[in-house]
């Protein structure tokens, strides 16, 4: 942290004086603050480097004749480890992390004051902050307003609290729904008596009317779900004819609001609603309830709608074969329950739920049937979710959610617990939603089986494609057999798995053909209401997914736009009722993913400035490297490697491309002589004391080596010794015209798993290793041919890159990265994971080049800088 003095934002006024006497006495007070005009003020960037834009100087103010505690009234918190920040007049926000000898240093969030008279005055009481609030109360809004320096210990809380989350999944945490609560809770006493066998049903319903007369999800407003959780409570009610007063207010909800079913979304229908809302209709009616509006038109719709999906699906075949129509049994008349109890679940449910199960226990008294009510009703605190169990659902979203806010590898070996749990449930027919890991169902569905089949496939595991088969009909791919409204969401987790492709994979060839002309006419007819889950923001989801394949899709990059897109606790998902599910929508996720994304963030922006230093101090400009070629190294570096222990990795990312950039354009000079590219590998063979050679070449050397030692602190002599090699052979083929983008790219790799510590562990040389050498060829030929089209890009039009012979080497291209997919995902036992690891991102950034449009890698740089921060990182 800088050192300085207090910087008035009224006249520019320094005020300072014992400074040194207070470092040795005291802790310091520092304030940020943002003034009026920015132009007034340019001072250095937190952390050094670079003019800032509206954030004026992180400053020092040294007061040793006042205590911490006395002036703060902080008596919790040592002095050692207390910082403070000015937010009343800030319009944009900063944050950095900092460790006082390895003790973490507690931050609180200040408000500042007017500091141009009390400075004059010297009245420094006057000149402190008053504190305002301490960054442990803050609120998740907070981050995107005045946000202070989050502590480690923040962090900590935060992946200890998932941790226990994820640790204690079992069979998945999924709310109550009103409508299967009522249907168990008519399920009479089994002695015979006139009273209910689950209590705690009737219990719950009575204890979770909400104000207007209604049941439902309290925060958000659904016809379709409001109106059946509603009447079904008041049948359950009147069956026991308990609490009139709130049958009472039910029925006058209905009333009221039935006619909202006319301009609902049809796409927002909850599941089976079409049959089992006439159902209770006439079993309100047969209970002699006459206030309902029985024959209102949108009731005559809904009975019209009825027939229609009964027509797709006739009740001979869901006799025969496990169909959607299992799901809402509690809706359909003239069952022939001998041939439907054969295709229950051995655990006793009908497709996992509650009400069609209650309704089958009712009708025929099966043993297995209670059982399932009952386990259900015991994990689930006395009421009924409107599916259980949801333990591959949960896991398989968990984990994708964890992915993609780019917190994952905070809980690898919970995600390993969960794909291992998730493995063992995958059959020929793909992912089930059922209620035991140990039988085998022919009921899925394609949202769960392409999510599983991703996931699985990128963490090793060996997965068929061909699971996907089973949702293809000629050339469409559909969620559930028979479905009448194809939704969004599972195409488009059918699209995100088909990207995961080996060669000769055609079946996912077909998958993301299909899905992504599916997606492409949702987009461009606005209609992406989806079936499955309530989201605004899942257009602009899809419409960047389609934008940026996986192939050129950078961590970072994805994290960024994720953390707009995840709703969190706000996340609705539609069933047979509205419900949500605290393992794959919570706040817990979204707060970590902000605090860590704030953290790395600000490390990176300390290593900006670093390479900013470094690009002046080395005159690298002289090379014909330009500050952007530096920002662009650096970024695409931090967004595929962007932990923030990877700092080393980042670096050397960012100097190995532009030192390769550098020693290139010095060798192909026509006025470089060939003794001066002797003189520069020979002097990177030699220490640098004893090099003889030309001032520039000599500048060169410097520059290369200084920078490597520097890479390299920590690491043995032998490690230094391999990267040495590694430049040196790279050199020797570049003076022989022999190194293309391929081997730049295969230096880089090199570079990085040395640096990156993933060579160290092999006592031989790995490579020279078969496994090795069987990653750099496809690597080599993929970068190379994508830095041709990135080069075509950069000096020509669109129109005329575009042309036939690049559209043959796309294909190439596209057979290339799926061969290096393959050697990457699939288990080896010759190399290490990470290291293979490595020269997948190194392909990925070089596609992400060569097929990303320039001003949106412009928009990607500044975009990730600023999420958290109201300011681009400098030098952009």
């Amino acid at each position: 942290m800088g050192l300085g003095a207090i910087n008035s934002p009224e006249d520019g006024e320094l005020i300072g004086g014992g400074l040194e006497q207070w470092r040795q006495t005291a802790s310091s007070v520092a304030v940020l603050v943002d003034g009026d005009t920015p132009e007034k003020n340019s001072g250095d960037r937190l952390g050094g480097g670079g003019a800032s834009t509206g954030l004026e100087r992180m400053s020092i103010l040294a007061i040793p004749q006042l205590s911490f505690s006395h002036v703060f009234r902080c008596k919790s918190v040592s002095s050692t480890g207390r910082r403070f920040l000015a937010c009343e007049r800030c319009n944009r926000t900063w944050s950095w992390s900092w460790r006082n000898w390895s003790k973490d240093v507690h931050t609180y969030l200040v408000r500042g004051k007017d500091l141009s008279n009390e400075a004059r005055r010297g009245d420094y009481m006057k000149l402190l902050p008053q504190l305002c609030l301490q960054n442990d109360a803050l609120e998740p809004e907070a981050l995107d307003e005045d946000l202070p320096v989050l502590e480690n210990s923040k962090i900590d809380e935060s992946i200890n609290y998932i941790k226990q989350m994820l640790g204690s999944m079992d069979d998945g945490r999924i709310s109550v729904s009103p409508y299967d609560t009522a249907w168990v809770a008519l399920i009479r006493d089994l002695q015979g008596r006139d009273i209910p066998q689950f209590p705690s049903c009737l219990d719950w319903i009575s204890n979770n009317q909400l104000s207007d007369g209604s049941w439902g999800d309290e925060h958000f407003f659904l016809a379709y779900d409001r109106l059946l959780n509603t009447l079904a409570c008041v049948v359950a009610l009147t069956t026991w004819n308990v609490h009139a007063d709130k049958i009472q207010k039910g029925i006058s909800f209905i009333k009221e609001n039935i006619c909202k079913l006319e301009d609902s979304n049809p796409e927002h229908m909850t599941c089976g609603f079409e049959l089992v809302f006439p159902a209770l209709l006439q079993k309100a009616r047969d209970l002699g309830i006459h206030d309902l509006p029985y024959d209102a038109p949108v009731a005559r719709d809904i009975y019209s709608a009825r027939d229609h999906k009964m027509k797709r699906i006739p009740k001979e075949l869901m006799h025969k074969l496990r169909t959607s129509l299992l799901f809402s049994l509690e809706g359909l008349e003239d069952l022939e329950w001998q041939k439907l109890l054969k295709l229950q679940s051995p655990h006793g449910s009908f497709l996992t739920s509650p009400s069609s199960t209650a309704f089958a226990f009712m009708q025929t008294g099966d043993q297995n049937c209670l059982k399932f009510i009952e386990y259900t009703l015991q994990k689930c605190n006395g009421g009924a979710p409107h599916t259980f169990r949801v333990d591959i659902f949960a896991r398989l979203w968990a984990v994708d959610r964890l992915q993609r806010l780019g917190i994952s590898r905070f809980f690898q070996p919970e995600i390993k617990d969960c794909l291992s749990h998730i493995y063992r449930s995958i059959y020929d027919v793909g992912v089930r939603r059922e209620f035991s890991v140990d039988e085998i169902q022919n009921f899925c569905d394609i949202d769960d089986t392409s999510m599983g089949f991703r996931l699985l496939r990128l963490h090793g595991y060996d997965v068929d494609p061909n699971v996907l088969s089973n949702f293809k009909n000629d050339d469409k791919f559909s969620c559930y057999g028979g479905q009448i409204i194809e939704s969004a969401t599972p195409i488009y987790n059918l699209y995100r798995a088909s990207q995961i492709r080996f060669p000769g994979e055609k079946i996912l060839e077909e998958a993301n053909t299909f899905a992504y002309k599916f997606l492409q006419e949702k987009l461009a007819s606005n209609q992406l209401l989806d079936k499955w889950v309530i989201s605004k923001h899942l257009p602009d989801e899809i419409r960047i997914g389609l934008k940026m394949p996986w192939y050129a899709s950078l961590p970072r990059i994805e994290t960024r736009f994720y953390l707009q897109h995840y709703a969190g606790a706000d996340e609705v998902w539609i069933g047979k009722t509205l419900y949500r599910m605290e393992e794959i929508s919570n706040d817990a996720y979204l707060e970590l993913a902000r605090l860590d994304f704030s953290r790395c963030q600000a490390q990176h922006q300390a290593e900006w400035t670093s390479m900013q230093q470094w690009y002046e101090n080395f005159n690298v400009c002289e090379f014909g490297v330009s500050r952007k070629d530096v920002l662009l190294a650096y970024f695409l570096g931090s967004a595929s490697m962007f932990e923030a222990d990877r700092s080393k990795e980042r670096m050397a990312w960012a100097k190995s491309q532009i030192i390769s950039k550098m020693i290139t354009s010095f060798l192909n000079e026509e006025t470089t002589s060939s003794e001066q590219k002797a003189a520069l590998l020979t002097g990177l063979r030699k220490d640098i004391k004893t090099r003889k050679c030309g001032k520039r070449e000599q500048r060169l050397i410097n520059i290369l080596l200084a920078s490597l030692y520097q890479l390299l602190e920590g690491f043995d002599t032998y490690t230094r010794q391999r990267l040495k090699n590694a430049w040196g052979e790279w050199m020797v083929k570049l003076r022989q015209g022999e190194v293309n983008c391929g081997q730049d790219a295969e230096l880089l790799t090199t570079t990085l798993n040395i640096c990156g510590g993933c060579l160290v562990t092999y006592k031989d040389d790995i490579l020279s290793h078969h496994d090795y050498k069987n990653l750099s060829q496809p690597h080599n030929k993929i970068c190379q041919h994508l830095s041709q089209i990135h080069n075509k890009k950069v000096l020509e039009t669109k129109e005329s890159w575009n042309t036939t012979e690049c559209r043959i080497k796309d294909m190439e291209i596209e057979q290339d990265m799926q061969a290096l997919v393959k050697l990457v995902l699939e288990e080896s036992g010759g190399i290490d994971r990470n290291l293979k690891q490595t020269f997948l991102s190194v392909a990925k950034t070089c596609y992400y080049r060569a097929y990303t449009a320039l001003e949106t890698i412009d928009m990607h740089i500044f975009k990730q800088q600023s999420v958290l921060y109201k300011t681009p990182m400098s030098g952009l």
